[in-house]
């Protein structure tokens, strides 16, 4: 992996990390727009200014957008929300195998 390569994936791990950013993203992921005060709900014990801001900085990235009808993935959070999810198929494996050593 090159240092440019790295340096994205630093970029997209930083913001990911941030409190309840994947919350917000898997939250969205069923494809239907939600409403601040739903997806507030939707994630949970999420306060609104962090809400707010964890949209501001999602939007800002381009990975949801904001219409009529609510917060939605765009396509490019779409895409990344189904590669996470191969993320979570592969960490079920591996709990599953780390269970099994102990």
């Amino acid at each position: 992996m090159s240092s440019k390569d790295n340096v994205a994936v630093s970029q997209l791990l930083a913001l990911l990390e941030t409190r309840y950013a994947m919350r917000v993203l898997w939250a969205l992921r069923d494809g239907h727009p939600q409403t601040f005060r739903l997806l507030q709900d939707s994630v949970g014990g999420i306060t609104p200014n962090t809400l707010n801001t964890r949209l501001k900085a999602l939007r800002a990235a381009g990975l949801i957008g904001h219409g009529d009808e609510g917060y939605r993935l765009t396509a490019s959070g779409t895409d990344l929300v189904k590669r996470l999810s191969d993320l979570q198929a592969f960490a079920t494996k591996w709990t599953a195998a780390q269970a099994r050593k102990a």
